[in-house]
């Protein structure tokens, strides 16, 4: 199942909070850049994130984003922009070392 156009405008307009955020389709699903860091994506209607050590104090759920891919944290709460923001500058700290 592809990711809707629906659910990745809703993305990101719940990303809008940080600039610098790109999206590019991949295969019926979205990667998604912050500051030019590729620090996640939109799987199958539900918004992952890389795992790094500095988001692992949020708690989240692994997922995997299709058949072969390396294990991701899940973002529940997508309607909280303050918490979206900070679980996106988290990722991207570990992921510009």
């Amino acid at each position: 199942m592809a990711t809707t156009k629906d659910y990745r405008d809703f993305i990101l307009e719940q990303l809008n909070i940080l600039d610098n955020i790109t999206c590019k389709s991949m295969m019926g699903e979205y990667l998604l850049y912050y500051n030019g860091i590729l620090f996640g994506g939109i799987y199958d209607d539900r918004l992952l994130v890389k795992i790094v050590e500095n988001n692992k104090k949020y708690n989240m759920q692994e997922s995997i984003p299709y058949d072969g891919a390396k294990t991701m944290y899940l973002v529940d709460d997508v309607d909280n922009q303050e918490s979206l923001r900070d679980i996106v500058l988290d990722t991207c700290k570990d992921l510009k070392k």
